[in-house]
């Protein structure tokens, strides 16, 4: 299939298919004229990107995730992944979560400060 036909089965942007490939994330084929041509292996591959990238994770660990995980994302995961990764991604969720009690801790300071300040001239 072409790129507009890919970009409608995956639900990608033609735009956001042409990044995975400059990435390296995706290969392509390539039709006699040179136009791309996505087969359904591709679209699934995309799939998994996506869920990968809307989990939070960086192209850079996704590129080094992508050779080793086996499935599909339709038939009940993310597939099987190799125990370096896993820490890696264990890793990165442990620095998010401390990123995230950093803000709460920043926000909670800012709505005390917020209930006891007085508005000038009152």
């Amino acid at each position: 299939m072409r790129i507009g036909e890919a970009s409608r089965a995956s639900g990608v942007s033609a735009r956001s298919l042409r990044y995975y490939e400059d990435e390296g994330l995706i290969v392509p084929g390539r039709c006699g004229n040179g136009y791309r041509d996505y087969c359904r292996s591709t679209v699934d591959r995309v799939l998994v990107i996506r869920s990968l990238l809307e989990s939070g994770l960086p192209v850079r660990l996704i590129k080094e995730v992508l050779p080793h995980l086996t499935g599909r994302p339709d038939d009940g995961g993310t597939g099987v992944v190799c125990a370096e990764f896993l820490h890696e991604v264990r890793s990165y969720r442990d620095r998010l979560a401390a990123r995230i009690a950093m803000l709460s801790a920043q926000q909670q300071a800012l709505d005390g400060y917020l209930r006891q300040a007085r508005p000038a001239g009152a």
